[in-house]
């Protein structure tokens, strides 16, 4: 038998912030039930995720891979892009 290896967890969001050496910044919207009211709200929260190339830009569309830690706030892998964002 292999190595068994966790399943990683992916998710897709725009990126919003590409200042950094080799990281950008993922900010992922999600839908939830409100409890009392019974609504939908859209909730976000941001992501640095690890871009060894520096190729991905503001605006892209990308799918963000859960990894062992890089550093201190980076514990995500850009696995792919999905749609080339406007501002390129």
């Amino acid at each position: 038998m292999g190595v068994h290896q966790m399943p990683s967890r992916i998710l897709q969001g725009f990126v919003v912030s590409d200042k950094c050496d080799k990281t950008v910044l993922v900010k992922v919207e999600k839908r939830v039930m409100h409890p009392i009211y019974k609504k939908y709200v859209k909730k976000h929260k941001k992501y640095a995720a690890h871009d060894a190339t520096n190729s991905y830009k503001i605006g892209d569309f990308v799918k963000i891979i859960e990894s062992r830690p890089i550093s201190k706030t980076k514990t995500w892998v850009v696995d792919s892009l999905i749609k080339i964002g406007d501002k390129r």
